[in-house]
């Protein structure tokens, strides 16, 4: 329900962002959208006991998904939509879903079986799709346009890796630095770039979308991340274009064809597969010591206190080794390959 509510949050957005940032250059529109992003993150800090700090260590790693998911991802889908349909753009944005999942692939080792990779190759077929429908429409224009949100796709997808490691520190604080580095970021670009001022009023939206599109979605991303790991998530994150998609519709955006309804059915098909896939077998469990909010109730948080909390809470603890079978997902506690 968290990656839910993100991929809700993140695709009503991206209509909004193709409209409010009509004459804004694409700089200043990813700095505004990560600047409201920032705010929100310094609003919604969580107490040092309840979810474990972000760590000078994590400096590198948070600056590369700032780079990555603050810069490159914004500024792309930003090109992208002043030049295709922002309900194409919206479901090209189901390709994060490929993305990340081979890249958790690589990195982390996490599980592809074939339900995985059959809905990694509907959704490169439903992505194949609009650019036919795209290139037949609109020429090479809209093609571009789509390569841009392609290229943001990827970026997120980097983004999405990277944030995997930082699931367990406060993800409010994650969002603040992040964004902060970001929103910088871009501003400095913008002034480089000499782009105008934007208006008054797009500004204002821009920050308010950043806030919940990016910002407040970000944070349940991190959360559902932490759960469940980043495959699964970009799997359920993989909704988020076809809310777009059915939110540009709603808004009056036409030219609507039967290449993009065959994409979106692919697509939609290829989601619903990924998040059919389970997975358990016998595993076993290496000691291990590190701080991450946590509750006693999961099955694997068996330590003493005196007094014992109730609900979640953080601190520095030590898990001694095991070795059990039941279904589980690519969380920090099931970090073993195969």
């Amino acid at each position: 329900m968290l990656a839910l509510l993100a991929a809700v949050l993140f695709g009503i957005s991206t209509p909004l962002v193709q409209r409010a940032g009509e004459s804004v250059g694409p700089f200043a529109t990813a700095a505004l959208l990560y600047a409201g992003a920032a705010l929100l993150g310094w609003l919604q800090r969580q107490p040092a006991a309840r979810e474990a700090r972000l760590q000078r260590g994590d400096l590198q790693r948070v600056s590369l998904m700032a780079l990555f998911g603050a810069v490159l991802g914004p500024v792309a889908l930003a090109w992208g939509l002043q030049r295709t349909s922002g309900a194409g753009a919206s479901l090209m944005l189901a390709l994060e879903a490929v993305f990340t999942a081979l890249l958790a692939r690589a990195f982390y080792g996490e599980a592809l079986d074939r339900r995985v990779q059959g809905a990694v190759l509907l959704l490169l077929a439903g992505a194949a799709a609009l650019v036919v429908d795209r290139g037949g429409s609109g020429g090479g224009t809209q093609v571009l346009g789509l390569l841009a949100v392609l290229l943001a796709t990827a970026a997120w997808a980097v983004d999405n890796t990277l944030s995997r490691a930082l699931a367990e520190r406060d993800p409010a604080q994650v969002v603040l630095v992040k964004s902060a580095i970001g929103a910088a970021a871009s501003t400095t670009l913008a002034l480089a770039w000499r782009e105008p001022f934007p208006p008054v009023a797009s500004a204002l939206a821009l920050l308010v979308v950043g806030a919940s599109g990016y910002g407040l979605s970000l944070r349940l991303y991190l959360l559902a991340q932490r759960a469940f790991g980043a495959a699964r998530t970009g799997s359920v994150f993989a909704f988020a274009p076809f809310v777009g998609a059915m939110l540009a519709i709603g808004l009056g955006e036409r030219g609507l064809s039967w290449f993009m309804l065959a994409g979106s059915v692919l697509m939609l098909a290829g989601v619903v597969l990924h998040l059919s896939e389970r997975h358990g077998h016998r595993h076993g469990h290496e000691r291990l010591e590190h701080e991450h909010a946590h509750r006693h109730d999961d099955g694997h948080h068996d330590h003493r206190h005196d007094p014992m909390p109730s609900g979640s809470h953080s601190h520095w603890h030590r898990h001694e080794p095991m070795e059990h079978s039941h279904p589980h997902v690519p969380d920090a506690h099931h970090t073993h390959r195969h």
